[in-house]
């Protein structure tokens, strides 16, 4: 038989890959919705707390977290506003690539400022801040207020 004819082993192997690729790639939209959900909810409750009792935060502020350059009183207002509005962002999967940007450097002035950060959290910012990344290089999805508006926008040009 000659090879054009008859699919040989690798041909119906890569095949097979190819339509398993193809499958997953379906499934990315649903991956970034809930990267985008759960980092959300975890900055978004770590905003929360802060707002609880803000006595509390600033005297963590002033006390343990020391962010380089910034007046802890000012550190805790930037902070609390970044954890309560950027995650509203990524949740609505709007200006999410701004979004995933200020939290990964939030992420990494959060690790810098308190030197008494046990081992366990330092890996959870190190997957937050994957996580974050992935969100920032892949985009948001098309889940999302960000694919909505560019569809639209797409359409309104032509």
């Amino acid at each position: 038989m000659n090879g054009i004819t008859s699919p040989t082993a690798f041909t119906r192997l890569a095949s097979l890959y190819c339509r398993t690729a193809s499958l997953v790639d379906r499934l990315q939209p649903l991956l970034l919705l809930g990267f985008r959900l759960y980092l959300a909810r975890v900055f978004f409750m770590s905003g929360l707390t802060k707002i609880h009792d803000w006595s509390v935060t600033l005297a963590l502020f002033t006390n343990e977290y020391h962010v380089p350059l910034l007046p802890p009183a000012l550190a805790a207002v930037m902070g609390t506003a970044t954890e309560l509005g950027m995650p509203v962002l990524l949740a609505l999967g709007l200006a999410t690539r701004f979004g995933a940007f200020v939290l990964f450097f939030f992420n990494i002035i959060a690790v810098v400022s308190y030197a008494a950060l046990p081992d366990i959290a330092i890996k959870d910012h190190i997957l937050w801040g994957t996580m974050i990344l992935v969100i920032l290089f892949c985009g948001p999805g098309k889940i999302s207020l960000d694919h909505w508006l560019e569809t639209r926008l797409r359409a309104d040009a032509l």
